[in-house]
């Protein structure tokens, strides 16, 4: 019996890829956090979990914020065309065409320099960066919700099935929010919302390397929210990355990565390693849900 559950477990992850990922995932992460409880230094050993922290609950509000914003505009547009106000609706879609059309990179690096500004100036604290920084990335990314959500109200709304219960007299509102969004595209909606987690994390960590690299010596010394992108700019990271170089021209100088260039090796692995996690996730989901 026991021989049969085991090989049911093997044949579930096997066929599932995102239950297995999310595993490799989960194991690598505590594997690392082993590895550096045991061989790196306290202080750096401290930065490294704040900042894999910040990372992953910035990443995890993006989702959160985008899709409120999403279902609003989703909500929004829906409202505005039963009720014909066309000219409504094309302002709104003027509008939210403008903020798919700014890059989202540039916009939040536009956006960040703006919070890192409130912070050498005392106006707001760390928490409330953090917060801001997810409504900056989600109003950058909720497009992607919005327009998956849009896709599935109008290809319900063309079948039978929608005519019936407006019939029936069931509301608009609870036609789209329930019976299409949430019975019927919620598993759309979820890996989207993986997908969407991983573009979170690269964005966040892009961004905030570019802000640490460029930031001068006084805003640097204010109380920024450490995340990954941010420790891979410090110089000790960027020593360690550096030294991968040169374990590649001295193969001997290679065991020394994963002792004394631990930090920098760690926060990149972190990245890297996550956003693989992530995407095959993402593509395990698709397959399972056959999306």
């Amino acid at each position: 019996m026991k021989n049969k559950k085991q090989s049911s477990f093997f044949e579930t992850l096997y066929h599932h890829k995102d239950r297995l990922w999310s595993m490799v995932w989960f194991l690598g992460m505590l594997l690392l956090f082993i590895w550096d409880m045991l061989y790196l230094n306290r202080p750096a050993l401290l930065k490294v979990i704040d900042g894999a922290m910040n990372t992953f609950l910035i990443a995890f509000l993006v989702i959160v914020f985008a899709l409120f914003i999403a279902w609003l505009a989703v909500n929004l547009l829906f409202i505005i065309r039963r009720k014909g106000f066309f000219v409504l609706e094309t302002v709104l879609t003027f509008l939210i065409d403008i903020i798919r059309s700014i890059p989202q990179i540039i916009g939040i690096l536009l956006g960040f320099v703006f919070i890192a500004g409130l912070l050498y100036r005392n106006i707001i604290q760390s928490p409330m960066a953090i917060l801001l920084t997810a409504v900056l990335i989600a109003f950058f990314v909720f497009q992607e919700l919005m327009d998956l959500m849009l896709d599935r109200v109008n290809h319900f709304r063309r079948l039978d099935f929608y005519q019936a219960m407006t019939v029936c007299g069931i509301s608009g509102s609870r036609i789209l929010n329930y019976h299409i969004l949430w019975k019927n595209s919620r598993r759309h909606i979820f890996n989207k919302v993986v997908a969407i987690f991983g573009v979170a994390v690269f964005l966040q960590c892009s961004v905030d390397f570019i802000i640490s690299v460029g930031l001068s010596t006084d805003i640097s010394s204010m109380d920024l929210p450490v995340t990954l992108g941010g420790l891979l700019a410090h110089i000790d990271s960027k020593q360690d990355i550096l030294a991968i170089g040169h374990a590649i021209t001295n193969p001997g100088y290679f065991p020394n990565l994963f002792f004394k260039h631990l930090q920098g090796i760690s926060v990149a692995f972190s990245i890297v390693f996550s956003l693989l996690c992530i995407y095959k996730i993402s593509n395990g989901l698709s397959e399972r849900f056959r999306l």
